[in-house]
This record gives structure tokens, sequence and C-alpha cells, in this order.
């Protein structure tokens, strides 16, 4: 008998709408202004951590809703934006710098259906806000590096030239002072350093004979500070790419600031601490040979440096380094498969892969260390915590520099491009270096001096007349399906209604930002959705008028509209494809929702439609139908 839905296409589409409803649910509960706290440098959350938290935040009378601790680290939720803003204040000042706190939103769903895996899609910073980052770039280091790297320029000049120097230092003033050991070469230094370093201004000490002064000029300093934030820009666009964030804004602001707008983010912390770190790695040779007196009386000969590992234990290191981290064309963290422990896979360029292959072919059975090198820049506080202005009234800054030694393998054999580092302390820190490897070193250190949660930036306003747009153009269809196609019209408006809750499930199961386009594309799905269904009611119409029996009416309507309604569908879903890989920011939001909503609305259209007319009609002895 024509017109009856085969039992397995019942069971396929209620699969799909109780899944569809389950992914969706999380979505109405909405989210609470919360905290994370993450342990800095991948250190492990420990229980006592959760104590310090909920004792300093009970201390100074502020209330909570929920605390709780998991793999992530630990996750207070308040009530409302203002006491988020006073906990984040107490909590950093408890747990020091050893912890990073960083804002968040937390979904209001139950645990029952975030533990199963449902959780409310991303809504960007248009609609659901998000977290903003302002970071002051230390123009200070980046000047104070790149003079040291021209001091060292500066003396391997005047070694391939052969002329003999007591010292290459910087003053106090920061100028570079290359002492020459015989004045007869003097005139041939100047000459020299003039030539390969034309933007410093190289100077005759008249007091002190064979004392020259290198100072950089405006020229230079202007080109080094430049150099610093675009670099910079980079590396933060890189690390903020990696972090997995849907649209998000990394723009430059002034002549030393970043501003940074994560969208729906949601480890907060984790990306503070991404974002804030400017880290590297260098690679030297142990000095085997004076090692063990050098650590035990604490003096380093001259060429060497007395370095430590993470647990505290001394070793001395050959000053000249190998390479760094900005010979790493690419990082992954895994696990070893001997040890068990985290570790990092290196790829060097092959300027880094020759010396590297070149040094340890001549020193195998020696160690080479890897040393972590990275620069904090934070706000200099006094005892109680508030911070110290200089005489214009601007926070004083203060940049740590911390050196560890990861790891000092013996060199078993010669290595060439690839390698390995371990000796890290957690999956979460091999992670993280791994990315910021990857992403490329800050050419100076930043600090997050401005950290907030941002409302919609196109207004409330806005926002409120986008989802009343869905809510208008949903109800106008509605009137018009009902006027004109009176049952089977109805019948499209339910599948059209759940093709709208399969569209928020698979933004939400995709983890997929929603942006103010985003509902555009829904709006303009809302409308297209229908369309599949119109083709096939007028084919029925059709059929109706060249005296077909309603029921071969409607199993021939739906056969013969099929091929068009596919054929119209896949333009439309090129068309979206097109505009996603070419597309950026708000266009690839339009694209995303418009795809989805393409290929939920035929299975609404054709599979779910028909289920309900077939179980209307089907079967039935029908003399008219109302269409």
């Amino acid at each position: 008998m024509l017109n009856q839905t085969a039992w397995w296409k019942y069971l396929v589409i209620l699969i799909v709408t109780v899944t569809g409803l389950f992914y969706a649910l999380p979505n109405i509960f909405g989210s609470d202004p919360g905290l994370q706290v993450r342990g800095a440098r991948g250190l492990a959350v420990e229980s006592s951590v959760l104590q310090r938290v909920e004792s300093a935040l009970k201390t100074e009378g502020i209330a909570y809703k929920s605390v709780l601790q998991d793999e992530t680290g630990i996750k207070v939720r308040f009530r409302d934006d203002e006491t988020q803003l006073r906990a984040k204040e107490v909590v950093e000042r408890a747990l020091g710098t050893q912890y990073s706190t960083a804002f968040t939103l937390l979904s209001g769903a139950p645990a029952w259906l975030t533990d199963s895996g449902a959780l409310p899609m991303y809504l960007g910073l248009d609609l659901r806000g998000g977290v903003h980052f302002l970071l002051q770039v230390d123009m200070d280091s980046a000047i104070s590096r790149a003079r040291e790297r021209y001091r060292d320029d500066i003396k391997t000049a005047l070694r391939e030239d052969k002329i003999r120097y007591r010292s290459v230092t910087l003053n106090s003033n920061g100028d570079l002072e290359a002492n020459i050991r015989n004045l007869e070469q003097r005139n041939q230094a100047v000459d020299l350093l003039r030539q390969e370093f034309p933007d410093v201004r190289i100077v005759e000490d008249e007091n002190r004979p064979g004392l020259l002064l290198g100072q950089f000029s405006e020229s230079l300093v202007e080109e080094i500070r430049t150099f610093a934030l675009e670099q910079n820009l980079t590396a933060l666009r890189n690390r903020v790419d990696q972090l997995g964030v849907a649209e998000p804004v990394v723009q430059r602001q002034g002549d030393d600031r970043i501003v940074i707008q994560l969208p729906g983010v949601q480890d907060t912390a984790r990306a503070k601490t991404i974002l804030g770190r400017a880290a590297t790695l260098q690679m030297h040779l142990v000095d085997e040979k004076n090692n063990a007196s050098a650590v035990e009386s604490g003096q380093a000969p001259a060429g060497s440096r007395l370095y430590r590992f993470r647990d505290g234990r001394r070793i001395l290191l050959k000053k000249r380094v190998i390479y760094s981290g900005d010979n790493i064309i690419d990082a992954a963290a895994s696990l070893d498969t001997q040890t068990g422990g985290p570790i990092v896979s290196i790829s060097l360029d092959s300027a880094a892969a020759t010396i590297n292959s070149r040094i340890t072919a001549e020193n195998v059975g020696n160690r080479m260390a890897v040393v972590y090198l990275e620069f904090v820049s934070e706000t200099k506080r006094d005892e109680n915590g508030n911070m110290v202005l200089d005489e214009q009234g601007t926070p004083e800054r203060v940049t740590t520099r911390i050196e560890e030694v990861l790891t000092a393998p013996v060199i078993r054999e010669q290595l060439g491009k690839r390698y390995q580092i371990e000796g890290l302390d957690s999956v979460d820190e091999a992670r993280d270096l791994a990315l910021m490897l990857r992403s490329g070193a800050l050419a100076a250190p930043v600090e997050i001096i401005e950290e907030r949660t941002v409302g919609p930036s196109l207004g409330q306003a806005n926002i409120t007349q986008g989802f009343r747009s869905v809510t208008v153009g949903f109800v106008l269809v509605l009137l018009f399906m009902m006027v004109y196609y009176r049952v089977f019209g109805v019948m499209a408006m339910t599948a059209l209604a759940l093709n709208l809750v399969l569209i928020v499930a698979v933004l939400s199961m995709l983890q997929a930002t929603l942006t103010l386009p985003g509902v555009a594309g829904i709006v303009l799905t809302v409308g297209m959705a229908v369309d599949a269904n119109v083709l096939i009611f007028e084919r029925i119409r059709e059929e109706i008028r060249n005296r077909n029996s309603p029921q071969a009416s409607i199993h021939l309507g739906y056969d013969r509209a099929l091929s068009t309604i596919i054929d119209a569908n896949i333009t439309t879903l090129i068309a979206a494809l097109v505009l996603f890989n070419f597309g950026t920011g708000p266009i690839k939001g339009f694209a995303v929702t418009l795809s989805i909503g393409i290929m939920t609305s035929m299975f609404s259209a054709i599979m779910v439609t028909r289920m309900l007319i077939n179980w209307h009609y089907g079967g039935k002895s029908v003399k008219r139908l109302r269409i």
C-alpha cells in the first residue's frame, strides 16, 4: 500500500530527534560568571589549593554558588560580575604567582547533562561576550635584549677581523663599550664597526684611548620597538589559533599594547597562561671538564656558567648557545613509550639541523643540556600588595628572567633534524611548551595589565532584534504555510521547529561559536528550510490537477520533487563552503550555520514531513487532500 513509512525510518527519526533535544537542552540554562584556577607552567593543582581558595573567599566575606576541582583545575561560580571581580583579586593574592587565575563563564546546565558530554554552544563576543585581555609589551626589555645581541655580534665581528680587544660590555646608560687592546688597530675597529653596524653610532672616547662607544640611533630604537610589537602580534595570533578559539580578535593598540578578545573561550586560565609567557629553549653543551669542581665550589670558570635543574641541582654549562627556540619549526607533545613520561618532539630548521649534526657528532659521550628560558613581566607591588607607581604615576614593572635546565642527556649518537625533550613535569606543560614553540617566541615579554569579561559588542538592542528576527520569521512562515497549505503546512512547520533544534544541537556538539552573522544564517535557513516542502507540496497539487488519486499524488509529489530539492540544496551548500574557505571572521560564522541548516533542513523536510504525512494519510481511503 502506498505511503507507508518503514519501521527503520521511524527509528532513525526517533534517534535523531532525541539526540538533538539532548544536545540542545544545555543551551536553555544560561551561564554564571566564574573563576578558573590553573597551575602556572604545568604545576598540578592539589586539593590543598582548593581549601586555600575557599578559606580566602570566606575570610573576605565573598559568597559563591559553588566551587569544584576537576582535571583542568579549580572552578568557582558566582552570582554576579561584581562578586567575580572582587573574588579574582582575593584569590590571586592568596595563591601568588604559582597559579593562574582567570575569568570564565560556567554553564548553568545540571551536572548530569555536562557529565554526559552535552555542553552549550559557544556564543561570540557580539552575542555572549568573552574574555578581553590588554597586554603591555615590555619595550625596555626588547631594547635591552637587542643591545645584548649587538654586543655579541660586535665580539664576533672583531674576532673574525682579528682585532684584539679586552672586553665588549654594556655600560649603565645602555651604550656598548668596546675596549680595543691594540691601539694601532683602533681606526681599523672603528671602520669595521661603522661598516658592519651602520645603525649604531660609533664614538671614540678622547679621555680613554682604545675605548669605543656604540650608541643606538633613534631610527634603530624605533625599528626594534616596531619589530617587537609585530613579532609579538604574529606569535600571539599563532597561539590563539592553536588554542582553538573561533573568531578571535588580536590587534595592536598604540605603540606598545596588544588587545586580544577570545569569544566563548572555555579554558580561560590556560589561555591567560599561554598568552602571557615569553618562553623559549636554548641548547648548551655541559662543561664536563670543570663541572664537578664548579658545582662543589660554586665558582664557574671563564666561558662557562652555573645553571640549576628544577629540583635545585647545579650543573656547569658552556655559555655558547648552540641554537635556540627560534630555530624550531615544529613541536608536538606526547608520551614516551618507554618511560611513560611527557616529552616534546622537536623539528629544527636546516641551519640548526646542520649545527646539531656537527656538534653532536663531535661530542658523543658528553652531555647536551636543554635550558628553559622565560621572561615574566609583572607590575611591581609593595608589601601590602598595592601597585608601585613611578614619578609620572605609571605602574612600575619588573621583569624576571627564569632559567631552568630541563634535561641534560648523554649524546649517544649523532643527531639531526629531529629529537626529543624530556624532564617536563606534566602532560599539560609539555602541551603548552609545544604550543609556544610552534607559534614562535615572543620578541619581548608581555604583561596582562587588563583582563575582563566583555558584554556584547554590538549592543543588547541588536542582539534582541537578532533573536526576534528568528521568531518573527518563524511565525510569518508558519502563518503562510498554515493558510496556504493547511494540514500539510502544519506538518512542514513541525519539521521546521525540529530543524531549529537540530541546528542548535549540531552547533553544541561541534562546540562551534555562534555570532550575530550566524544568527542571520539561521534566519535565512528558516526561510530556505520550507523551500523543499513548497516544491513537494506544489508537485502534489500538480499531480492532483492531473487527476491522480490523493495517495498517488503524495507518492509522486515526493518522488518527482526530490532531484530538484537535492540540486538546489547542493548548489547552496557549495556556495556556503566557498564562503567558509575564503571568508574570514563573521563571514565564516554565517557560512557555518547556513551549511548546518541546509543539511538539517533536508533531513526534516524530506524524511520528517514524509513520516508525518504518511502517519496522517497513509493506509487510509482519502478522497480529498487538505492542501
